[in-house]
């Protein structure tokens, strides 16, 4: 698997501020975590990914300060559309939709640009969002969403007659979503690839798959490993890893423990929160705030969406799901075509962290982001793990910051 870490944790949307983040931050990342080459998975907001489509020469500058510094780029995020460093952000990140089409321009521009930012031999994967937040979503919706990743699906192929690059796009379930689930994903896409539909609604295994964040997967308590089994055998494929973990809160009745995760609500990011009841089912809130203000009966543990970083176990009565993350990727490379899945750090959350973990500025937040690649490198990559998580389904053990 080739590892990256994801630059939408930097505020940059031009030009000369996503350059001005390679060298401030990616290039001594790449020194911190001992890597002769790193991996950025660069967050390309609309506005800049239609202006390097256009511009061979901003192509060039980009690709020029990425080998100087000894940066790869096989990995895009087209999840934000921009604004992702707002005051706040919440549910316009999901804008817009895949039934707009703006959303498939970016993507398609981002795809262009990717394929000559690649390297020989190494096809490229672009993250995207699962469609759009679940309300309000139409019939009509869904079949101008359809349409979009057809016509997805041709433009790619056309671009890797074209080009000899494969692009391939990953679509990211997310809690609330339209596509909440690793099972939505695989019912919405899975289906569309089957011989007897129209050529004009097919969507093209081969060039669209998905994209496991684990966070996500954590949120949802699911199985890891079935999970990838469900996707596998439906025909699709794990493009894409996002590395990531959630809160753990083992008690929410607790009053100690509703404190300690009251310090990650924050009001940039929707924070989706889930509660595992005692009778197996999952429930819902949309925001860890309505949460905590009896949205939930607290009767079964919660998974909070905040992507904590990972190599940081929070303090009791916290925990993170690390466990989650170390099976995923355990299933994914034991998967069809998962030694080429790419393994993404996303850890976008440093910047509202609760104040005793907030990095004190540039050199802090390198030091954490070379960290969690050295924790990825050592627990996801040399040696992958070979157990499954158990009931408790892949709580961090603690361990040192």
């Amino acid at each position: 698997m080739l590892l990256s870490y994801c630059t939408n944790v930097h505020p940059a949307e031009d030009l000369d501020g996503v350059i001005d983040q390679l060298v401030r931050y990616a290039a001594p990342v790449r020194a911190a975590s001992g890597l002769d080459e790193l991996g950025v998975g660069l967050w390309l907001p609309a506005d800049l990914a239609h202006r390097l489509d256009r511009s061979p020469s901003d192509r060039e500058r980009l690709h020029s300060v990425l080998a100087e510094h000894r940066l790869v780029v096989h990995t895009l995020n087209a999840f934000p559309y921009g604004g992702f460093h707002d005051d706040v952000v919440k549910l316009a990140v999901y804008s817009p939709t895949w039934a707009e089409p703006a959303r498939l321009e970016h993507v398609l521009a981002c795809a262009r640009v990717l394929a000559d930012l690649l390297p020989d031999g190494v096809d490229g994967s672009i993250s995207t969002l699962p469609l759009a937040w679940r309300t309000p979503w139409t019939a009509a919706d869904d079949d101008a969403a359809t349409r979009a990743f057809a016509t997805l699906s041709a433009e790619l192929r056309e671009l890797a007659a074209r080009t000899g690059k494969v692009v391939r796009v990953a679509v990211e379930p997310e809690p609330g979503c339209v596509l909440d689930t690793v099972d939505d994903v695989v019912a919405w896409l899975a289906p569309r690839t089957a011989a007897d539909r129209p050529d004009e609604l097919r969507i093209d295994p081969q060039h669209v798959g998905v994209c496991l964040d684990t966070c996500h997967l954590a949120v949802s308590f699911a199985d890891p490993a079935a999970a990838v089994r469900r996707i596998t055998d439906a025909g699709l494929r794990v493009v894409k890893v996002q590395a990531s973990a959630a809160l753990h809160v083992t008690d929410p009745s607790d009053p100690a423990a509703r404190t300690a995760v009251g310090r990650f609500a924050e009001p940039r990011y929707l924070h989706q929160t889930r509660e595992l009841a005692p009778d197996g089912s999952v429930l819902a809130a949309d925001d860890l705030p309505p949460a905590l203000e009896g949205g939930l009966p607290a009767r079964g543990p919660w998974r909070v969406h905040f992507h904590v970083p990972l190599h940081h176990a929070p303090q009791p009565p916290l925990a993170s799901t690390t466990g989650v993350l170390r099976a995923a990727v355990a299933a994914v490379v034991a998967a069809p075509h998962g030694d080429a899945a790419h393994l993404d750090v996303e850890t976008y959350t440093w910047s509202v962290l609760p104040p005793d973990v907030l990095p004190g500025g540039s050199d802090e937040l390198v030091a954490g982001i070379a960290a969690e690649l050295r924790w990825a490198a050592e627990h996801l990559l040399d040696p992958l793990p070979t157990t499954r998580p158990g009931p408790a389904a892949g709580v961090a053990e603690r361990s040192t910051v």
